[in-house]
């Protein structure tokens, strides 16, 4: 088990390697959008994002899924090779569709979102980058079932790069706004993606598999309710408060996601590895056992980050933005512990699909949309952004642990529920202490960093793994 721990450590940090780049940089352009763009513009920016997902959800989330499982049916070079170019095929032609659509119709979906036809430029540039991203991530999903995470790495940064000149040069030198940022966006990768193309011309090809599309479906197709929902508790907030507060509103809290959202760093290196080694374990004991342990390791390194950003959210948003935006840091504590919650839904999840029972996820999925979806209409009017930050984090908790019941009929695992708690408690107790006391930035340091060693009076620590932290930590070891 232990080599296959590391496996997937070596795995999601080459992938973090390109995602850790991709997210500090984009972190690091907040200063930009902050001086170039007012709260209400970048709000503006990230409920078309929102749109974006959805849209992502209903056209390319079931044949996704479908490609990782299918692909790995078989080991002959033919039969992957069909399956690449049938999953190919269907996302070209749906995004396409999906998107001429929109943009023929961007006056009006400007006036649904923002009560003005005005915006409809912002709204083309929207769908051309959902068709750049859809394609985009089906090539470099070549990448990731061939576990060729250099190439993966090596494409990701070429995108970062071209995408971060080409939004300065368009914010900053010719001053677009808005739109600026939505063209510098896809522009990278629809550069990128047609050096895939070229670059991975081997595996594609002028085949479409019908009865493959077919049996892909009947896979991905109940997967696609489950991905609505978990946009509504994703995005559907954004909605919320621009239809029941305003864009300023959405920009203040966009601003916090995005701080939250560094937690993301490890869990897309995760996401990127964790399929394609989940089903690659043969053996179901041994998968069981090693589910365990991942679970356990995500949620610590999760609730760590989320403690650290939720204790320093005031002094971040200070770093990062400029004074109007500063109200945002009060959400980030409740949106990154949101997260930590997701990270270990995302382990669990997988339990459906290697037991390939995926059809009834759209109930937990929906059940924590609904949840998610009323709690917004309730606190969003008295609480604004902060009442859609506290929908957030109930929502994915509910979320995970709906799944984990959930996967745990169809495939069994013993997970380290004791251990798990531990681990939540103790990262939001310290929260608590930090914020309840407004503690200044030493204490919030010192207040992050006591972490594993209130993991270690509240016995958490395994006797293996005490041993091995007692050369660093002695205080653990005894």
């Amino acid at each position: 088990m232990l080599e296959r721990l590391k496996e997937l450590l070596r795995h999601s940090a080459i992938y973090g390697v390109g995602s850790i780049i991709a997210r500090v940089l984009g972190v690091l352009l907040l200063p930009l959008y902050t001086r170039y763009l007012s709260p209400s513009d970048y709000g503006q920016i990230e409920t078309l994002v929102a749109l974006s997902a959805v849209l992502t959800a209903l056209v390319a989330q079931g044949m996704k899924s479908s490609f990782f499982r299918f692909y790995f049916d078989s080991a002959e070079p033919e039969r992957r090779h069909l399956v690449v170019r049938t999953a190919f095929w269907y996302v070209m032609g749906a995004s396409t569709v999906v998107s001429l659509a929109g943009i023929a119709l961007a006056a009006q979906i400007s006036w649904l979102l923002f009560g003005t036809h005005g915006h409809g430029r912002l709204v083309i540039a929207a769908f051309v980058g959902l068709w750049a991203a859809l394609n985009y991530e089906q090539m470099t999903s070549l990448f990731r079932v061939e576990q060729r995470s250099t190439a993966y790495v090596a494409a990701t940064l070429a995108n970062v790069a071209i995408t971060i000149a080409a939004t300065i040069l368009l914010v900053v030198v010719f001053d677009k706004g808005p739109l600026g940022v939505l063209v510098g966006n896809f522009t990278g990768t629809l550069i990128v993606y047609a050096a895939l193309l070229a670059y991975s011309r081997h595996a594609l090809g002028l085949q479409f598999d019908r009865t493959l599309y077919r049996a892909m479906n009947r896979f991905g197709l109940p997967l696609v309710p489950s991905a609505v929902a978990l946009w509504l508790t994703n995005f559907s907030d954004r909605f919320f408060l621009i239809k029941l507060a305003d864009a300023h509103e959405v920009g203040l809290y966009s601003i916090g996601v995005r701080i939250a959202s560094a937690i993301i760093l490890l869990l897309t290196a995760f996401r990127m590895a964790w399929p394609a080694f989940a089903y690659s374990i043969e053996d179901d004991r041994e998968a069981q056992r090693t589910y365990s342990f991942v679970l356990t390791y995500v949620v610590y390194v999760c609730c760590w980050l989320a403690l650290a950003l939720g204790l320093l959210a005031p002094w971040i948003v200070k770093l990062i933005t400029t004074e109007p935006f500063y109200p945002a840091q009060n959400v980030v504590a409740p949106l990154a512990f949101g997260v930590a919650a997701f990270g270990a839904f995302v382990v669990v999840q997988i339990g459906t699909g290697r037991a390939r029972q995926t059809r009834s996820n759209w109930l937990v999925t929906g059940a924590a949309a609904i949840v998610n979806v009323t709690l917004n209409l309730v606190l969003i009017p008295p609480y604004g952004r902060m009442g859609a930050a506290i929908a957030t984090v109930v929502a994915y908790t509910l979320l995970f642990l709906g799944m984990a019941w959930r996967a745990q009929h169809v495939f069994p695992v013993p997970y380290q529920w004791r251990r798990v708690a531990t681990l939540a408690l103790a990262a939001v107790g310290l929260t608590l202490v930090g914020k309840l006391l407004d503690v200044p930035l030493g204490v919030a340091l010192a207040l992050t960093a006591a972490f594993p060693l209130v993991l270690g009076l509240l016995g958490f620590y395994l006797p293996a793994e005490r041993q091995r932290l007692r050369r660093v930590l002695p205080i653990l070891g005894r």
